[in-house]
């Protein structure tokens, strides 16, 4: 039990990086889009050797860490353009969305969220169902 909360608050830690690490991507490098997956939020600007989130989770697009899967998505926007770290023009999305999946099937916690930096908490995987902005349909909010 012990070893599943912790692995719940490492998750929610890691998906409140992802979602600073999209506001910072947006704000500095994308003209206020999104980072279409990990990977895309991982890669560093011309001349930084820094992306806007770490390797760990930025290795994949599908990322493991302290017992959860992670995965991000933007719907790419045709108008959006090149980024400062070189995505490619219409690769960025307006909003996006990401997820923590347990990979222990007996850990019933799931979490998502969007770019309303709002964590969503659920006992089934929010992914499929999580818009990429506004509320989730399942699940509740986590308060702070």
């Amino acid at each position: 039990m012990a070893k599943g909360s912790a692995e719940a608050a490492s998750a929610m830690g890691s998906l409140r990086v992802i979602g600073s690490g999209q506001v910072a991507f947006a704000i500095t490098c994308a003209n206020g889009f999104y980072a279409p997956s990990l990977t895309k939020l991982a890669q560093p600007p011309a001349g930084s050797s820094d992306g806007f989130i770490k390797g760990d989770l930025g290795f994949n697009d599908q990322a493991v860490k302290s017992g959860y899967q992670f995965q991000v998505f933007a719907t790419p926007y045709a108008l959006a353009p090149n980024t400062c770290n070189n995505i490619g023009g219409g690769l960025a999305g307006l909003a996006f969305k990401a997820s923590a999946d347990p990979l222990d099937s007996n850990n019933p916690r799931y979490f998502g969220e969007n770019a309303g930096n709002v964590i969503w908490e659920d006992t089934a995987s929010l992914w499929a169902g999580m818009p990429e902005s506004g509320d989730s349909p399942t699940g509740h909010p986590i308060k702070f």
